[in-house]
């Protein structure tokens, strides 16, 4: 019997199976497309945006450097001045409904802990390059892929989960499906999907036309909708506002995409060869719990939306992030009691807060007697200083979840910290385990801390900036789970590792395979 099965072999589902692997958990991955490549997952139309908080939880486990070699990105831009100890300005910001903002309106102060680090900045990539380096980075960790193996039945009892694919049955103690928008394990398994139903049909294509030039680069708001022309080379997006009628079992003909890509453009361009194009709707859903009993869900499987502004993959990464860890606690017996359930209560309000984004984006979208009045309206409003830091904050990826603490950076991504000797915050969470870090080098929270030996390290040192705190406590997935700014308070100390790690007295199994950072974590 596996651990884990995981129905999905795109990204979200090969890092999950990385962070169950690197917790000591046996995985499976079954992914129902045989071929590993498709066109669809290559630029352009592969094309996906990574948010700083993507890279930053590539980079808490060394991938951050092999996923920016793959996409073709400049590391450059991607990092920060190595020699400073004050976070930088941004120098990117989403758009919003294809409205571009400047990134120099960014209000710094209102982001006090940020500090620099190798992520700073989000970049561009493809499905293709972030699949390629997690798979070879799952299969070095021991974990098995199936292809052509399309999941066709789940059930599951107190104990087990039995999941049918390619008339194969597996057993697995837990099953988390990562199989995209249509998913079958949330069908199979009886998640409710709620949500709003569409205003437009979308449509990506790689085209040849008469006359490219009559379409300027960028987003084009028009009476009837809008278009996107890319630097790439015959490469179209296009939203319709039917409605969301378009049948997707239909064909997407060279016809049917000419007459709507005159109608959106007003224009008489001619398309005189489709060479691969797709459909996509602005549904957006979510369902109501990411658990029922021993089935999980993760990535487009739990939420849908438009892709507009790009959150698709990042939530879905985020979800993955939440998740290894807490299920490979559980599954080795050390996770604390209700640990799985703050999954649900966690990443669920995120992503219906990416839903209403979405929503709000394509209602300013909508074609109409007052939609330029309130397009500009919107425009104006993000242009502020606080507008553009609004949209920063929404889009940045960063977590910032409500643990119930007054202290103001738990429950938030925690900054990069950087000791004097080079090793970095990010260098210590590679081996997925929580981490202490003490500014004080306070004996007594080490003897605290070795309670946990296994499940978090210790490093002690003196930091280039410490932000004013005496220590922290950070989960696996790089969320703060206590901070100190004063004398050290053992005892909130202990009940916050309790909470996230379980009684002390528990003890992890070792994990398949560490990747070791340059840290001095004493266990």
């Amino acid at each position: 019997m596996r651990d884990v099965v995981i129905a999905g072999g795109g990204p979200v589902g090969l890092f999950l199976a990385t962070e169950l692997a690197l917790g000591g958990c046996s995985v499976l991955g079954l992914e129902r497309d045989v071929e590993v490549t498709s066109p669809c997952k290559a630029l352009p139309l592969g094309l996906r945006g990574l948010s700083a908080g993507s890279a930053e939880v590539f980079y808490g486990r060394g991938l951050l450097e092999a996923v920016i070699d793959a996409s073709g990105a400049d590391a450059k831009k991607v990092g920060a001045a190595p020699d400073t100890i004050a976070a930088p300005a941004p120098r990117d910001v989403s758009h919003f409904a294809g409205m571009g903002l400047d990134a120099a309106d960014i209000d710094v102060s209102a982001f006090p802990f940020r500090l620099p680090s190798p992520a700073m900045e989000g970049f561009m990539t493809s499905l293709e390059a972030v699949s390629k380096v997690l798979a070879e980075r799952a299969i070095a960790l021991g974990v098995d892929i199936v292809r052509g193996a399309p999941v066709t039945a789940v059930t599951q009892d107190d104990q087990s989960v039995a999941v049918t694919a390619a008339g194969q049955e597996y057993q697995a103690r837990y099953l988390v499906g990562c199989d995209g928008g249509r998913s079958t394990v949330r069908g199979l398994a009886g998640f409710d999907f709620v949500g709003t139903d569409p205003l437009f049909t979308g449509y990506v294509a790689c085209v040849t036309f008469t006359d490219p030039q009559q379409l300027p680069l960028g987003f084009n708001l028009t009476p009837n909708g809008m278009y996107l022309r890319t630097p790439f080379e015959g490469h179209l997006g296009m939203m319709d506002f039917d409605g969301g009628t378009f049948d997707r079992s239909h064909p997407l003909t060279r016809e049917h995409l000419q007459e709507v890509l005159r109608r959106i453009t007003n224009t008489d361009l001619t398309l005189t060869d489709v060479h691969l194009a797709s459909s996509f709707t602005d549904r957006a859903m979510q369902v109501t719990t990411y658990r029922m009993g021993r089935v999980l869900l993760a990535g487009d499987a739990a939420h849908i939306h438009s892709p507009l502004g790009g959150q698709g993959l990042n939530l879905g990464i985020g979800d993955a992030a939440n998740l290894g860890w807490k299920l490979a606690a559980t599954v080795h017996g050390a996770a604390p009691e209700g640990l799985l359930d703050t999954y649900t209560g966690e990443r669920h309000p995120v992503g219906a807060a990416i839903l209403d984004w979405s929503r709000a984006q394509v209602a300013t979208m909508k074609p109409g007697p007052n939609a330029p009045a309130l397009r500009q309206l919107v425009h104006e409003l993000l242009s502020t200083k606080d507008g553009t830091t609004l949209a920063y904050r929404k889009t940045t990826g960063f977590n910032c979840y409500d643990l119930g603490s007054a202290q103001p950076l738990v429950g938030s991504t925690a900054p990069d910290f950087h000791f004097e000797d080079g090793t970095r915050l990010g260098d210590l969470l590679r081996q997925g385990r929580g981490v202490v870090l003490d500014f004080t080098r306070d004996h007594a929270l080490q003897r605290v801390a070795k309670s946990w030996q296994g499940r978090i390290q210790y490093a002690t040192g003196t930091a280039r900036n410490d932000l004013g705190f005496s220590a922290l406590l950070i989960r696996p997935d790089g969320v703060v789970a206590w901070t100190d700014d004063q004398a050290l308070d053992l005892k909130a100390f202990r009940q916050a590792a309790c909470r996230w790690f379980g009684s002390p007295q528990k003890s992890i199994a070792a994990p398949a395979r560490e990747t070791r950072g340059n840290n001095r974590s004493v266990g």
